[in-house]
């Protein structure tokens, strides 16, 4: 039983966040106590095969966090995302694009997908994406003619982008844990002078494949609405500026409401790509452009600012909360021998390094159910990940696969979150059957991306080759 303590640990800590506990709270209570009871047993003179020197190590851990640069992205990045949202940022580009594609059979659609790829890339918030677009976007849809599942299933998707297209907090977080996975490799291997990976390089290759997903996406809008022409019914221009309460000119709302974000996004994306800025330099031009986009376009007072300062401090908190949490959870699982079992594990799994990745991504997505993208992120990840990348595996496609696949985890009934967030800003006329049906078919083009992604890793790897 003893040797098992490991995945009795992993068993306990998804048991107590079942409960209803706090993330944080639960990885490290639960890790405490399993590090009380090896040290316990070892007291008594039971042999519990509990290392306690890994303990020694946690003061390290959290000095290293506190003082990681590549984390303070998260702030800054998440209060880009805030202020564009606050500050109606987001809805003044949601009436642009309507205006550009709405007068065409699913235009309107296409639209909200566009929108909402920008708003997921800003904030990289599942659960702040999909209520923000649900309250601007599907009254919209629905009033204009568009059938129920094909508007909730387009805000569902577009609202789970934010863990794939940069800039994207996913990104950030997962690019700083599997440089650590990356270098843990690397030692294991006898390398002693290991290489990391930055986050730039996991943006860039997320770019190609987020965007082939965006433009998926659109063509099967486009697909739905040539095949039934009832379920996306063309906007006339004029009706829609007159039911968005527009008086001025389509060239003058564009020029306010789309040049200027997509201005930003650019620049921000840009300045990281070509190696001008790292992606923390970059997060901060990104939250001051957007700081002068909404004094540009007179959304910002004292009470809008002192919101989106404590949103951003609250999400904030939690990340580096649960982060410390895991660190400490991540070096009691190690004190308890479980990296030797998995190991030991993916050695014997028939299929090899094939067979362990499936299964790897097979456990990701079912916690992707119970779990959010931080935890996983911070308590998966540096369990499995120096294990995978030992096998041979490259750590930028590994990263695209496993954001790819909690995102399509997150879209999934019935425990997919963004169905759970959507449900609860819907109208009562929305059916819970209707959200489900209208999430299947993007659900399918991204295990269709995976399989691209799998077959063609080029499609992850080859953008950061280029870039050096």
């Amino acid at each position: 039983m003893l040797e098992l303590m490991p995945l009795v640990l992993f068993v306990a800590v998804c048991v107590v966040l079942l409960l209803g506990f706090p993330v944080a709270l639960s990885l490290a209570g639960t890790a405490l106590a399993f590090a009380g009871l090896g040290l316990g047993l070892e007291s008594l003179g039971v042999d519990a095969n509990f290392n306690a020197g890994y303990l020694a190590a946690y003061p390290n851990r959290l000095y290293g966090i506190m003082t990681n640069t590549t984390l303070l992205a998260v702030p800054l990045f998440v209060l880009m995302g805030v202020l564009l949202e606050k500050s109606k940022v987001a809805e003044t580009l949601l009436d642009a694009m309507a205006l550009v594609f709405g007068s065409r059979s699913g235009g309107l659609g296409i639209a909200v997908t566009l929108v909402g790829m920008l708003m997921a890339a800003s904030t990289g918030i599942v659960g702040a994406t999909v209520v923000t677009m649900g309250l601007m976007s599907l009254p919209t849809m629905l009033k204009r003619g568009y059938s129920p599942s094909l508007a909730t299933g387009t805000i569902c998707a577009t609202g789970t982008l934010g863990q794939i297209i940069p800039p994207s907090i996913a990104l950030v977080l997962l690019g700083d844990v599997l440089s650590s996975a990356y270098q843990q490799a690397q030692l294991s291997m006898g390398i002693f002078s290991p290489k990391t990976v930055s986050v730039g390089d996991l943006f860039m290759g997320a770019l190609v494949p987020g965007l082939m997903l965006v433009g998926l996406y659109m063509l099967y809008i486009a697909f739905t609405a040539w095949r039934r022409p009832e379920s996306a019914p063309p906007v006339p221009r004029e009706a829609l500026m007159d039911e968005l309460g527009h008086t001025q000119g389509l060239g003058i709302l564009l020029l306010k409401g789309l040049v200027p974000p997509i201005v930003l996004m650019v620049v921000v994306l840009g300045s990281i790509l070509a190696g001008i800025a790292t992606p923390t330099e970059a997060s901060a031009v990104g939250a001051f452009g957007a700081l002068v986009l909404a004094l540009v376009y007179r959304k910002l007072s004292l009470a809008t600012l002192r919101d989106v300062l404590r949103s951003t401090t609250r999400v904030t908190s939690m990340v580096f909360l649960i982060l410390i949490g895991a660190a400490l959870f991540s070096l009691v699982f190690r004190a308890y021998g479980g990296e030797e079992m998995v190991t030991a594990l993916f050695e014997q799994m028939p299929g090899g390094v094939v067979g362990a990745t499936l299964i790897v991504m097979l456990v990701i997505f079912l916690l992707g159910f119970i779990l959010d993208f931080i935890e996983i992120t911070f308590v998966v990840v540096p369990i499995v990940g120096p294990i995978l990348l030992a096998m041979g595996l490259d750590p930028i496609w590994l990263g695209i696969m496993i954001a790819i696949n909690l995102q399509t985890s997150f879209l999934t009934p019935p425990f997919g979150f963004a169905l759970f967030y959507l449900r609860g800003v819907a109208p009562d006329s929305v059916t819970t059957a209707s959200i489900y049906r209208g999430v299947a078919p993007f659900i399918l083009i991204q295990l269709a991306m995976l399989l691209m992604l799998a077959l063609f890793p080029g499609l992850a790897t080859w953008l950061p080759a280029q870039f050096g």
